[in-house]
């Protein structure tokens, strides 16, 4: 074809998928509408309405009512939100001199339309968005009510759980763990080290949150070259605008099982443009109960709180608050893996090798009868978790210039978690991290939108005591500039970005040599509007990500992985190109996206077992195998999917479903502690303000395992959660009841370090009943 046609052809695709909107200069619409509750139409007051693109706000009229004029004619997102009711997201095109009207029936549970502010930096619906994101709302963390992030996002689709022992539960990312997934609250890095260790939790408050929002696939453009697989986003509180008077929250929670209890609760008032806020979480679980037995040292405890106050104007806006969270929890079975580390020449290791790497499990007799001290108990391995942090944030917004808006935050997180070895502390952890964050929001010009900033970090980091892997602290440093633009047709959506990143390590230790490490990763997408709530996207990112500070410098057994681990500080940085490609249908009656996936990854780093003496046997020290950092390319191959029909008003159908395949491309050796292939089945049934809603999850045996691994039983469990709503303008009650694993069913997590010894939670049930005011 010659080049005259090939230009044909593309001004032909572009006048098809991208008629242009009516220009900015001809009249002004209107948008109107009346925002109510679904269950009995009941008209909700001061809720906050923003018209995303113009930055325009306004609050719902005692009668639920609201409306926007002068509006430029064009395609537009209205958000909404009133605290613990999920926030939605609708498209409205307004045309010249019209008025166009959109009503909010505003769902508590079951599927509705999402709102991200994650993926882009801006507030969007998540069908608008161009990475696939899955978003949790507050009324569904009560209802899972688990102290660890990881057991409350298992259950969406493409997420996963890495544990040892439920207090340590941290999400996997279509079969990315570690330093691959980056854990934020409002945007910033928690500050936690629960990326470096199997037995590390993560210290968010689930209960006070907004949402959790998960950004699936590469999301290093705006947060971090470590974003390789995702990003989770623990959203507190809206930071829009202040309001009058007096809101907040209570909740009250209790459990089987586990002996499950917790309170949470929360006020904020305002006054004129100011606003003070302050909430505090306490959670409480016991060792658990399994089919065959007590999971010992499998307790945890849990204490937040958080306060602050802020100016909210027109133009400008301020905020400062201060949050504390203490956590303790149990590491099952550690105990004896330190056991065997302190003393290995004294005992016999055949059972717990073959029990913890290569057999079967061991039931639950034979592991309390074993390895006792003198008083005939197990040493008790307890991880005791504090984090402590500062933050202070401002800016201006609907500035009429090509800069509309500024968000300035800087943050400052000290972290420390001791490793307790009975009443005695065995090693301490401490992680002090300063962050600081500026993006700038572009006024829209004609199609074209965007915002780019710069954004850094130190760090200090130190171990002291039996498991100091690094001798000495460490120092990091991290800069980076980015940009995110965005040029909208009216069928027809592109994006592009860059990020240009450097990251440097200062070891203390002399024998340690310093790393500097600076990359770029750049991502290209187009979003195809197929049909009025139909889209196709296709998305390529090329990213990089620095060797974390444990792959360059570890040396030592590390219980909380199960190894004796040996950094390595000639790795080079991961280069990674990935290819997305989604559909998307959404309306009134169902809501469908699907996504397939393919990441080849260049000098991929993980941990290879060794065999020095070449006898075929994984070597062993300290009674733990032997594994060094190594680098090699690898191929992550996936798909996953979440739908919902609403069969009538009454009657729903929800479906879930991931798959991935991640392998070592040399000798084609599966990676380990890869998720299995996972469907869901769950119906909705709703009346009023009650809702029923049974699921069944069904989940694969895993036999492409890693060679340290053992195969894992598939399994199926049935759940089910039901809740009434008491739902009035000014306040809301919700009362739930979640009963899980109603088949008592015996199964394990293939991405648990000790699933051979510890299987999964039995039957049991959670009991939940939250009040909000407003």
């Amino acid at each position: 074809m010659s080049l005259t046609k090939c230009l044909s052809a593309i001004v032909a695709s572009l006048f098809v998928f991208g008629l242009p909107a009516p220009a900015f200069a001809q009249e002004g619409g209107s948008i109107r509408g009346v925002v109510t509750y679904e269950i009995n139409d009941n008209p909700l007051p001061h809720v906050l309405i923003q018209l995303v693109q113009l930055r325009r706000t306004t609050e719902t009229a005692e009668d639920g009512s609201f409306e926007f004029v002068n509006i430029p004619p064009g395609v537009y997102t209205i958000t909404t939100h009133r605290e613990g009711i999920p926030d939605v997201a609708r498209t409205v095109t307004v045309g010249a001199g019209q008025t166009a009207t959109v009503n909010f029936r505003l769902r508590l549970t079951g599927p509705r339309e999402q709102v991200t502010v994650t993926a882009s930096g801006i507030e969007e619906a998540t069908f608008e968005a161009f990475s696939s994101v899955n978003s949790v709302d507050s009324i569904s963390l009560t209802e899972e009510s688990h102290p660890a992030l990881g057991e409350v996002l298992e259950k969406e689709p493409g997420v996963a759980k890495r544990s040892f022992g439920p207090g340590s539960a941290r999400p996997v990312i279509r079969g990315f763990d570690g330093d691959r997934v980056l854990v934020l609250k409002d945007g910033m890095r928690v500050g936690s080290i629960g990326s470096q260790s199997g037995d590390h939790g993560e210290p968010i408050d689930v209960l006070s949150l907004e949402r959790l929002e998960v950004v699936k696939g590469p999301a290093t453009l705006l947060y971090g070259s470590n974003a390789i697989g995702g990003v989770v986003n623990a959203i507190s509180r809206d930071e829009q605008s202040s309001h009058a008077g007096l809101r907040g929250y209570f909740s009250g929670l209790g459990g089987t099982t586990n002996g499950y209890a917790g309170v949470s609760g929360g006020i904020d008032y305002g006054y004129k443009n100011f606003l003070f806020w302050g909430n505090g979480t306490g959670q409480r679980t016991g060792d658990y109960n399994t089919p065959l037995g007590r999971i010992p040292n499998s307790k945890s405890r849990v204490g937040s709180g958080e306060g602050g106050f802020g100016y909210f104007g027109e133009k400008g806006f301020f905020s400062a608050s201060y949050s504390y969270d203490k956590r303790r929890y149990g590491i099952p079975f550690a105990g004896r893996f330190e056991h065997h580390h302190d003393d290995d020449d004294d005992h016999d290791d055949d059972d717990l090798r073959a029990s913890a790497f290569s057999g079967g499990p061991l039931n639950l007799q034979q592991q309390n009868g074993d390895d006792h001290d003198e008083d005939g108990e197990e040493e008790q391995i307890d991880l005791d978790m504090r984090r402590r942090n500062f933050r202070v944030s401002g800016g201006f917004r609907n500035v009429d210039s090509f800069i509309s808006g500024i968000r300035v935050t800087l943050d400052f997180t000290s972290y420390r978690h001791r490793e307790l070895e009975g009443m005695e502390v065995g090693t301490v952890f401490d992680n002090r991290i300063f962050s600081y964050r500026t993006q700038f929001d572009q006024r829209a010009y004609k199609r074209l939108n965007g915002r780019f900033g710069f954004e850094g970090f130190t760090r200090e980091y130190e171990t002291v005591g039996a498991e100091q892997l690094i001798t000495g602290p460490v120092d990091q440093t991290m800069f980076a500039v980015f940009g995110l633009e965005e040029l909208s047709f009216e069928r027809l959506r592109f994006q592009l970005g860059g990020r240009l990143e450097t990251n440097r390590y200062r070891p203390a230790d002399p024998t340690l040599p310093s790393r500097n490490f600076t990359g770029f990763s750049g991502a290209a997408g187009v979003r195809i509007g197929l049909y009025n709530g139909g889209a196709f996207l296709v998305n390529y990112t090329h990213s990089h990500r620095s060797p974390a500070l444990e792959e360059l410098y570890n040396f030592g057994p590390h219980i909380g992985n199960l190894t004796f681990e040996i950094g390595n500080p000639n790795l080079r940085r991961e280069r990674s190109d990935g290819v997305d490609f989604s559909f998307r249908h959404s309306t009134r009656r169902a809501r469908f996206d699907a996504t397939v996936y393919q990441y080849n990854i260049k000098d991929f780093v993980f941990l290879a077992p060794v065999d020095e003496d070449g006898d075929g046997e994984i070597d062993f020290e300290d009674g733990l195998p032997v594994a060094e950092f190594l680098q090699s390319d690898s191929r992550f191959v996936g798909a996953d999917l979440s739908g919902s029909f609403d069969l009538n008003q009454y009657f729903a159908v929800n479906l879930g479903l991931d798959v991935v395949n991640a392998q070592l491309k040399e000798g084609d050796t599966p990676l380990p502690r890869i998720p299995p292939a996972r469907g869901r089945l769950g119906l909705e049934a709703r009346y009023k303000g009650f809702s029923f809603r049974p699921e069944a999850m069904f989940v694969k045996d895993q036999e492409r395992v890693f060679p340290t691994e053992t195969r894992t039983a598939g399994y199926t469990v049935f759940n089910l959660i039901s809740s009434y709503t008491i739902a009035r303008p000014h306040y809301l009650h919700v009362f739930s009841v979640n009963a899980f694993n109603l088949g008592d069913r015996l199964y394990r997590n293939h991405l648990s370090f000790i699933k051979d010894l510890a299987p999964e939670i039995g039957r049991g049930v959670r009991f939940s009943y939250t009040i909000r005011f407003f």
